[in-house]
């Protein structure tokens, strides 16, 4: 099972999910995008991007939601898909390579 990454950011999730948008590498594809204002200030957004990376040999993916139900914004980034091989699932760090790239987009926003 991969690792899932989270963070608190000082923005609402509309604000940082424009920004990921923005500043994600040209090899990252977004595959999927939703956005839902649930009224009350509260909003869900997910994005879905998808990179190849030499050192597996494979398409990654990444999952990113970001809402604000519980007061702060929250991110989760869950990477998928990096890992080649059928009994030894090993992704050579793509993985986290690819997580680590939202968390760079939102280094000063980060508020834990």
């Amino acid at each position: 099972m991969n690792e899932a990454y989270y963070m608190n950011v000082s923005l609402q999730p509309d604000e940082t999910l424009g920004l990921i948008k923005q500043g994600m590498p040209g090899e990252a594809e977004l595959l999927y995008e939703e956005f839902n204002d649930l009224g009350e200030g509260r909003m869900i957004g997910t994005l879905v991007y998808e990179r190849y990376y030499h050192r597996s040999g494979n398409q990654a993916a990444l999952v990113i939601i970001v809402d604000n139900l519980r007061g702060v914004s929250n991110v989760r980034l869950i990477p998928a898909g990096g890992a080649r091989g059928m009994i030894f699932k090993i992704d050579w760090g793509a993985g986290k390579s690819f997580a680590s790239s939202v968390e760079q987009i939102l280094t000063k926003y980060i508020a834990d």
